[in-house]
């Protein structure tokens, strides 16, 4: 395929281009659009593992894995439990979700799959995206790569790290609760780091246990298994078990104005969009919602990526950003604040930027203020 000419192209076949594809998919409008998806990959592997958060049934619910109504909270000092509803917490196998989108776009002709592995994208009209195997003409692309200046580090932005390893465990006998998940245990900590362990029960034998890291730089490889050893012998007093599967990935947290690499029908998306939620990692519901939008803009004919980013909410993941960055250790102590001061409804509306400014109020005053003065002084002087 040499300098093929589509209406829209779409860059990387994760989560974000996926739902992309989905949405378009679904809406008359885009029937008669060709549409192109260049991944260099399969998507044949379970890479990830999707968690999110919703009210009631979703779009997914046929897919999930599993999916709870109550959990728990550690601290070092203390357990509080979780009682989710009308909300539910849901594991979604990333293979699961890929297969399923192959399947549906397979079977729309006006769409094109190409195994790519994507080199550079110059502006024109149209627009020219180059690759190993060739290159390919667009009015619109939709690219979920990282723009390359995120990785130079010479600028004013906080860049923290989500980084992790997890373990699918199964036992010989009955050990876990499937109707209860932990979503964040602090109990075992990476020394002066915001550091935590979740655990995901998948029956009363198998679990996802996975640790987690907040921080600026990636442990060794073999750290992670040692953590996660730790926390299933010393947390989970586990003598007997064997790991079936194993997972392991890194998401940047970072207030980069991703957004800002967006140029007029060259749009970007995904976690080179800033679509994954700077504080928390979390991207799934974003990169649904966003496609949506995505979708109504281009019908409406107004600029595809316009009204994205919720830049209030952008502003207060920068201050949390900055604090962490600055004082790392301090995590388990502001999210421990969290959940022992404001319902896991609250906290999950605020996370999904659903909260009005007096609701953020109402939770920002509950934190120890001087960390953040000190981030909000930072960032208006700058």
């Amino acid at each position: 395929m040499s300098s093929t000419h589509f209406d829209i192209a779409i860059i990387g076949a994760g989560a974000a281009g996926l739902h992309l594809a989905l949405a378009m998919r679904d809406e008359p409008f885009f029937q008669e659009k060709r549409i192109l998806i260049l991944e260099k990959t399969a998507k044949d592997q379970n890479d990830r593992t999707f968690c999110f958060w919703e009210k009631g049934d979703g779009k997914w619910n046929k897919l999930l894995r599993q999916t709870w109504s109550q959990g728990d909270f550690f601290s070092a000092e203390r357990a509080i439990p979780l009682s989710l509803p009308p909300y539910r917490y849901n594991m979604l196998r990333a293979i699961d979700f890929y297969e399923f989108a192959k399947r549906e776009i397979a079977t729309s002709p006006n769409f094109h799959w190409q195994n790519e592995d994507v080199k550079s994208v110059e502006h024109g009209d149209p627009i020219r995206i180059s690759g190993q195997q060739g290159s390919y003409l667009a009015d619109y692309v939709f690219d979920s790569r990282i723009p390359e200046d995120f990785f130079k580090k010479n600028d004013k932005y906080t860049r923290l790290l989500q980084h992790f390893k997890g373990w699918v465990i199964r036992t010989p006998d009955d050990q876990f609760d499937p109707e209860r998940f932990t979503l964040m245990d602090f109990r075992l900590l990476w020394p002066g780091s915001t550091s935590f362990t979740y655990v995901l029960p998948l029956n009363k034998r198998e679990a996802l246990v996975e640790f987690t890291l907040f921080s600026p730089e990636l442990l060794k490889d073999g750290d992670y298994d040692r953590m996660l050893h730790r926390y299933v012998s010393d947390i989970l007093k586990l003598r007997e078990f064997d790991i079936v599967e194993q997972e392991q990935g890194v998401i940047p947290m970072s207030d980069f104005p991703f957004e800002k690499y967006s140029k007029g029908n060259h749009v970007r998306i995904g976690t080179g969009g800033g679509w994954v939620k700077p504080s928390t990692g979390y991207s799934f519901k974003n990169c649904e919602r966003n496609s949506r939008k995505i979708v109504e803009n281009m019908k409406a004919g107004r600029p595809a990526n316009q009204g994205l980013i919720p830049y209030k909410f952008r502003f207060y993941d920068a201050l949390f950003l900055d604090v962490l960055n600055r004082q790392n250790e301090l995590g388990p102590k502001l999210f421990e604040i969290m959940y022992a001061k404001y319902s896991v409804q609250q906290i999950f509306a605020y996370l999904d930027d659903q909260t009005s400014f007096a609701e953020d109020l109402g939770i920002m005053v509950g934190f120890p203020w001087p960390p953040f003065l000190k981030s909000l002084v930072k960032h208006v002087t700058r």
